[in-house]
């Protein structure tokens, strides 16, 4: 955990979207999370099967999966381990993004140069990749600016200007939080 200032920072440049503004500080308690996106390995191993476009190697992300699927995933997976898993909030996801507390204000996630840590439209080949093949941020996180979008536990909602501790977003809303990159994004 930690405080930081969640939104369109300068080191993001005119790449921000006015969606991501205004810039506010967050401050947020210890928490976990995974150093990759989930495996076809692992999501077939709790879930049976592999609901993923791209196949031939359980190493990839999986992929085509809503926020609804994930929910039933960790479901099962908590009944499994015993354990209490759950999605990132947005907060947590874009701190452990930016690499938390040991961040160095990188525009990309570990990197201000994009083809060292993200799949993306110009660099995948029009798919995804095996996790773990481009380089990690500064908290050891793999492809959090891409090779797929990962999904938060937030509603979407418009940011505030105020200091937040641990904020979880709306209790309903239309749409889910949708962060980092994509194979397919530029």
């Amino acid at each position: 955990g930690g405080t930081f200032s969640m939104g369109a920072t300068s080191e993001q440049g005119s790449d921000a979207y006015n969606h991501e503004k205004p810039v506010h500080s967050v401050t947020l308690s210890d928490y976990y999370i995974g150093e990759t996106e989930v495996t076809q390995e692992l999501w077939r191993a709790v879930m049976g099967s592999n609901p993923s476009w791209f196949k031939g190697n359980n190493q990839r992300p999986v992929e085509s999966v809503s926020w609804d699927d994930c929910q039933k995933f960790i479901k099962k997976l908590n009944r499994w381990t015993g354990k209490e898993f759950r999605l990132p909030t947005e907060a947590e996801w874009e701190y452990a993004a930016r690499g938390g507390k040991y961040s160095r204000g990188y525009k990309y996630s570990g990197s201000n140069n994009a083809d060292e840590v993200a799949w993306c439209a110009r660099n995948s080949g029009g798919k995804t990749h095996p996790v773990k093949t481009k380089k990690a941020n500064e908290l050891g996180l793999y492809d959090m600016s891409g090779n797929v979008c990962e999904w938060c536990n937030d509603w979407c909602e418009d940011y505030q200007s105020n200091s937040q501790t641990n904020p979880t977003g709306p209790s309903k809303g239309e749409y889910r939080v949708l962060r980092g990159g994509s194979w397919d994004y530029r």
